[in-house]
């Protein structure tokens, strides 16, 4: 079973999105496979805006923690933090991960479906076996947003050696039936409020993201915890502390072990 088989599945393939070790550990324990990063989270975390690049350092840093984990990891890495082709590629090489998400816009503007697609090509000719899911993002940032502008871009990623298509924003039902109908690769797209995975499967989805949602309710979670204490209301549900330092000291042990 390699991560690319994972999206083959009678279901598609849900991947959670993780932001640093610990969020990635509690993930692992429920039993995912596979686990994604948020560049929103990790950027968040960071006390920085998505999306400007921002990231690229600590995905270095957070690749290589996420490394022991028993699980395939794939690292949301933005735009690929470069215009030039190879110095994306080199970048994906530094990186001890089994795929990456890389969108085909920058500092929330398309860029030109060509350069994205001499990204795909480059990292695939660099590192082919790391799992490409080329994003195309006309439905998130409601540019060129029609099936026809997304299809052209797809098909463009595709021809350069992609392994997935990404379509985050998209949520209509006709709208994805018509992409996965075209796209001849594993279709992925966020959650959607109201379609259930047996549901996005019969659209022909393969994969579905949680995105930065796990982020934002955790950071929705801390603050209603100290609401709750200073109005004397019911506290949230929360891991207990020993099974939470138990997790910590075990990746510590597996980390740093020989």
């Amino acid at each position: 079973m390699t991560f690319k088989d994972l999206h083959y599945g009678e279901l598609p393939l849900l991947l959670p999105n993780a932001w640093d070790v610990p969020s990635a550990l509690a993930l692992l324990q429920c039993g995912f496979a596979a686990i994604g990063t948020t560049s929103f989270g990790v950027a968040s975390s960071l006390g920085r805006p998505d999306g400007g690049r921002s990231t690229k350092e600590a995905n270095l840093g957070l690749a290589a923690a996420l490394r022991p984990l028993n699980c395939y990891i794939s690292l949301d890495i933005e735009d690929g933090y470069a215009d030039d082709p190879e110095q994306v590629a080199d970048y994906v090489a530094r990186l001890p991960v089994h795929g990456i998400n890389i969108e085909d816009s920058t500092a929330e503007k398309l860029i030109e479906p060509q350069r994205h697609a001499a990204k795909v090509q480059a990292v695939k000719q660099h590192s082919a076996d790391v799992f490409v899911n080329a994003r195309v993002d006309t439905y998130w940032l409601g540019q060129d947003a029609t099936v026809a502008a997304t299809l052209d871009r797809a098909v463009r990623y595709v021809e350069a050696g992609a392994d997935g298509i990404f379509v985050p924003g998209a949520t209509d039902p006709d709208v994805l039936r018509e992409l996965t109908a075209v796209i001849p690769l594993p279709v992925n797209v966020l959650a959607v409020p109201g379609l259930s995975l047996q549901d996005l499967a019969a659209l022909g989805v393969r994969r579905v993201s949680t995105g930065s949602l796990p982020y934002r309710a955790a950071i929705h979670a801390a603050a209603q915890a100290a609401v709750a204490v200073r109005d004397a209301t019911e506290l949230p549900a929360a891991d207990p502390y020993p099974e939470m330092q138990a997790r910590l000291v075990r990746y510590a042990d597996q980390k740093f072990s020989g």
